[in-house]
């Protein structure tokens, strides 16, 4: 069956993966995974996004705060944002990212998705001699209740065990501490930032989530339970786009 994308409307909330054509590992190396968060961020914006200025302004910011000089108030170094989306999360794996996005403007998910996924497209290119697309277009999954946002938390946040453990979903996981060890310290995903252990608080939109799932305790206790199969998702697959 073909896959119909759902409508994308304001205020309401999506589990978004990109995929990339045939596969190709996009995200593998340390370089290019901060240049994928890089560009989440700063391409989540409606006006004019140059990432080589945006690139030397940061510079040129931790250069004045080093110097412990006021930041100006009134020059291209305050960040005037206009955004598409809320990013409440995400998650890079090697060949595709996850994201869950709350839209809050007329088309601003299609849009940003198209900025992340051809500003990308050109870094990557550029670096690697490549031509052509990168990216398939994207999928999304509507988020209608409050069950389906708690499994797309945990399914987003447990996703990058499969780098470790191959097949944890069908196989299960044995040696959890190792596991869960590796989820809260990899900067991959959003994970870090919801335990309060700041990885790239600016990127995500964290006060929903954390007020849904009971703060960083509630945080930790789902995704703990999802590892240690003591709370089975039975609508795992309402949410999963692979």
């Amino acid at each position: 069956m073909a896959y119909i994308r759902p409508q994308l409307i304001n205020d309401e909330y999506y589990h978004i993966v990109s995929k990339t054509v045939g596969d190709t590992v996009v995200f593998e190396k340390e370089d290019d995974f901060f240049r994928g968060i890089f560009s989440i961020y700063e391409f989540n914006n409606a006006n004019p996004v140059s990432i080589s200025r945006r690139r030397r302004d940061r510079k040129t910011e931790k250069k004045l705060e080093k110097q412990n000089v006021q930041r100006p108030t009134s020059n291209n170094l305050v960040d005037k944002r206009d955004r598409f989306v809320d990013i409440l999360a995400f998650s890079f794996m090697p060949n595709h990212l996850h994201l869950i996005l709350k839209q809050l403007k007329d088309n601003g998910i299609t849009e940003f998705m198209k900025k992340v996924n051809g500003g990308y497209a050109k870094y990557f290119n550029e670096r690697y001699k490549r031509q052509g697309h990168l990216f398939n277009k994207f999928r999304a999954v509507h988020i209608e209740d409050d069950n389906q946002l708690e499994t797309a938390f945990v399914y987003v946040h447990t996703n990058l065990i499969s780098m470790i453990k191959p097949g944890w979903k069908e196989k299960g996981i044995n040696n959890s501490d190792k596991v869960i060890k590796f989820l809260e310290n990899n900067k991959r995903h959003s994970y870090m930032d919801y335990l309060g252990k700041k990885a790239f608080p600016s990127v995500t939109q964290r006060e929903f989530f954390l007020e849904a799932m009971g703060g960083v305790d509630g945080c930790k206790t789902f995704v703990d339970a999802r590892i240690n199969h003591k709370k089975e998702l039975k609508d795992w697959s309402d949410i999963v786009l692979e």
